[in-house]
C-alpha cells in the first residue's frame, strides 16, 4: 500500500507543477470567468455605433403616425434621435448615402389599412434601433385596432394574458415538472464533466505512462512494483489532479458569483433562490458514485492501452476506441436528456461503457426501481475489476515492448510477455 501511494502521490506532484497543468487551468479559468461575466464584457466593450446617437429620419406617409411613434420611443431618447421629414423615401435613402442620416424610416399604410414600416440603413449589423421602431409600430397599431373595435385597455390585457396551463402525474412517486428540470441540468452537468474528465484525463494517464516508458524508468519500476500498484497508483495520482483543477474552478466560479451578488440586488436574488433549492441528496450521492465509477472504468483503459505505446505521439491513435466509446455515450445521453424512457437508453444503461452517463441519467430524471441502479453498478464494477485484472497482465508486458504500435496484435504480444515474466 505504501508503494501504491508513493506513486499516486509522486504522479500527481509531478504534473501539478508542470507548465501545461498550470497554463490550461489559467485558460479554462480565463474562459470560465469569460462566461460568467460575458453579459458585463459586452455592455463594457459596446460597440461605438450601438453606444453613440442614432439619427434617424421619418418618412410619415400616412401623415399621422410620427407624433405617435415619438411618444413610444420617448425612453431611447438618449440613444435613437427621430427626425420628422416630409422628403420623399427614395431622398431619404439618399441622405443615409451621403452620411446625413444613420438610418431612415418609412411609415405607410398596406392594402388592409395596416402599419407598414420600412427601414434604411447602410449596415444592418445593429438591431437595437430597427427591434425599438418595430415594437413601437407594433405597439401603436394594437393601440388604434383596440379604439376601433371598442376594447377597452383592461379588456385588450385580459386577451393577452397567458392561460394556466399546468403539468402533473397520476402515478404515484413520480417526479414533478421542477424536479425533472433540476434534474436534468444536474445531469446534463454531471455528463459534460464525464466526458472532459475521459477525454483530458485519459490522455494524461495515457501520455504520463508513454513518457515514463519512452525514458526506460518503466523497467525498473516494473521490477519493484506489482503492475496493478503502479497502473491504479498513477490513475489515482491523475485523479487526484483533476480533483485539484475542477476545485480550484469551483472556488473562482463560486467567489464571482457571490462578487457579483454582493454588488446587485437582482443577482442576489438570483443566488438566493440558487442556494435555496432542494436538490436531493441522493441525485448527489448517485452523481459522485457514477463520476468516480466512470472515471475508473475508462481510466483504467487508457492505462493499459497507454502501456502498449512506446512513442507519445502515438497516444492518440491508441486511444481512438476510448475516445469513439466516450463520445458514443455522450451523444446518447445528449439524445435521452428529452427521451429518457427510450429503449435505447434504458438498455445503454446496462452496457458498462454508457452506464455512468447513461444510468445516472435515468435515475436523474426517472423514478426506477432500486434494483435496475444496483445491477447497473454491480455490472460497472465488475467490470472495472476484470479490467484491471486484464490490464494489469497487458500492463505487464506491454511496458517491456517498444517499436510501432498496434492494439490487437501488441495486447497478444503483452499479455504473451507477461506469462513468460511469471
Amino acid at each position: 500500500m505504501r508503494n501504491f501511494w508513493i506513486i499516486a502521490f509522486h504522479t500527481y506532484l509531478n504534473r501539478l507543477l508542470t507548465k501545461t497543468f498550470l497554463f490550461t487551468t489559467i485558460i479554462t479559468l480565463l474562459f470560465v470567468l469569460f462566461f460568467m461575466n460575458m453579459d458585463r464584457l459586452f455592455m463594457m466593450f459596446e460597440s461605438d455605433a450601438e453606444s453613440e446617437m442614432t439619427q434617424i429620419v421619418v418618412v410619415d406617409e400616412t401623415n399621422k403616425m410620427y407624433a405617435l411613434l415619438e411618444e413610444q420611443m420617448a425612453p431611447f431618447s438618449e440613444r435613437l434621435q427621430l427626425i420628422n421629414s416630409q422628403e420623399s423615401s427614395e431622398q431619404a435613402k439618399q441622405d443615409i448615402t451621403d452620411g446625413i442620416y444613420d438610418a431612415a424610416l418609412v411609415i405607410s399604410n398596406d392594402e388592409d389599412q395596416n402599419i407598414r414600416g420600412m427601414y434604411f440603413s447602410d449596415s444592418l449589423t445593429q438591431t437595437f434601433a430597427p427591434r425599438q421602431l418595430e415594437q413601437a409600430l407594433q405597439h401603436i397599431k394594437e393601440t388604434q385596432k383596440t379604439v376601433e373595435l371598442g376594447l377597452s385597455e383592461a379588456e385588450l390585457e385580459q386577451i393577452y394574458t397567458p392561460i394556466a396551463f399546468d403539468l402533473s402525474t397520476v402515478s404515484e412517486g413520480a417526479k414533478s415538472e421542477d424536479e425533472i428540470m433540476q434534474a436534468q441540468s444536474i445531469v446534463y452537468i454531471l455528463l459534460f464533466i464525464i466526458y472532459i474528465s475521459v477525454l483530458i484525463f485519459g490522455n494524461m494517464i495515457a501520455t504520463e505512462i508513454a513518457t515514463e516508458k519512452s525514458s526506460r524508468v518503466m523497467e525498473i519500476l516494473v521490477s519493484s512494483v506489482s503492475p496493478i500498484t503502479q497502473m491504479f497508483g498513477k490513475i489515482v495520482g491523475i485523479g487526484l489532479l483533476a480533483l485539484t483543477q475542477y476545485g480550484i474552478l469551483f472556488l473562482v466560479g463560486l467567489g464571482n458569483i457571490l462578487l457579483r451578488s454582493s454588488g446587485s440586488s437582482e443577482e442576489g436574488e438570483l443566488l438566493s433562490d440558487l442556494i435555496n433549492q432542494n436538490i436531493p441528496l441522493n441525485l448527489i450521492g448517485y452523481a459522485i458514485v457514477f463520476f468516480i465509477l466512470g472515471y475508473f472504468l475508462y481510466a483504467t483503459l487508457a492505462a493499459t492501452l497507454g502501456s502498449l505505446v512506446s512513442r507519445i505521439e502515438d497516444v492518440n491513435q491508441m486511444l481512438g476506441p476510448v475516445n469513439f466509446l466516450v463520445i458514443g455515450a455522450f451523444f446518447i445521453a445528449m439524445f435521452g436528456l428529452n427521451a429518457p424512457e427510450s429503449t435505447i437508453v434504458t438498455i445503454s444503461s446496462y452496457i458498462p461503457f454508457f452506464a455512468p452517463m447513461l444510468m445516472f441519467l435515468r435515475v436523474g430524471i426517472l423514478n426506477i426501481p432500486i434494483w435496475e441502479v444496483a445491477l447497473s453498478i454491480g455490472i460497472l464494477v465488475a467490470t472495472i475489476i476484470l479490467l484491471a485484472m486484464i490490464g494489469a497482465r497487458i500492463f505487464k508486458g506491454g511496458v517491456l515492448m517498444y517499436g510501432k504500435s498496434s492494439i490487437l496484435k501488441d495486447i497478444k504480444k503483452a499479455l504473451q510477455l507477461s506469462r513468460n515474466e511469471k
